[in-house]
């Protein structure tokens, strides 16, 4: 009898350790919950891994015009937008585009409409970039 009474005693006090260990588990995440929310909050929601608009585009710029690709001007636009000028190293010639976090879109892509609409939209005050001049 004494034997079980032992046994039992043990299962108690283990029990006993569990239930304390649940509880201390379930605080901590609540905690670390909480300091995730306020980190949210703080940062305006942003990932801290987030690329800055302005390297996300020129990346994408290099990605659709090769390694030569620059950003010549970068308005931000609504959000997460930034629309601006891009043209290759050592030639004088620019194009404009959209840079949203998943897409950009080039003046002289296919989709002419949709561009003009993100403009439009997105970026209504992106300056219209000066005219070419021959160099005599």
């Amino acid at each position: 009898m004494t034997a079980k009474l032992g046994k039992l005693a043990r299962m108690a006090a283990r029990r006993i350790r569990t239930n304390r260990l649940i509880a201390v588990l379930g605080v901590a995440v609540l905690v670390l919950g909480g300091l995730v929310g306020w980190r949210l909050l703080a940062t305006g929601g942003a990932a801290p891994w987030e690329t800055p608009p302005h390297r996300r585009a020129l990346q994408q710029v290099r990605e659709r015009m090769g390694p030569t690709g620059q950003v010549r001007l970068i308005e931000r636009g609504k959000g997460p937008v930034v629309c601006g000028y891009a043209g290759l190293k050592g030639d004088p010639g620019t194009v404009a585009f959209v840079s949203r976090p998943n897409r950009i879109l080039f003046a002289d892509d296919p989709l002419k409409g949709e561009f003009e609409a993100m403009i439009e939209a997105d970026c209504p005050n992106l300056p219209t970039p000066p005219p070419l001049r021959a160099v005599p």
